[in-house]
């Protein structure tokens, strides 16, 4: 097993479109949110070795979830997902705390290679 995973995106066929591409590549999906607040608490809860964050959710953003999650753990390993067109909010949530972000629709090899690099550079850096 590679992973454990969150998925926090409010449309229920994008957290099923993750899943899809990277449960087969060895990654655990361990946990699911439909917005921001969840996939807060649903961190806390879990303590996923990573996190995909769409960045336009309800009740909360993707890019405020991210500033609260590493608030409380710096060394979270959050990537977010974007469509094409904001790459300003994707800069944002960069500077937030998160690692990387993927492009809506997704391509299942870039999606996996993203992953895949971001848990290298964490393990690289002793979870740094």
């Amino acid at each position: 097993m590679k992973a454990r995973v969150l998925i926090a995106d409010d449309a229920s066929f994008m957290r099923q479109m993750i899943r899809e591409i990277i449960e087969p590549e060895g990654y655990e999906v361990v946990g699911e949110a439909t917005d921001g607040i969840e996939a807060v608490e649903r961190f806390d809860e879990l303590q996923p070795d990573l996190v995909t964050m769409d960045i336009v959710m309800p009740k909360r953003s993707g890019i405020d979830a991210v500033k609260a999650v590493i608030e409380n753990h710096p060394h979270a390993c959050i990537v977010m997902c974007s469509a094409l067109g904001q790459e300003t909010l994707v800069m944002e949530a960069l500077q937030a705390g998160a690692k990387d972000f993927i492009v809506k629709p997704f391509k299942p090899d870039n999606v996996v290679a993203t992953l895949d690099k971001v848990l290298e550079k964490t393990d690289e850096h002793g979870g740094d």
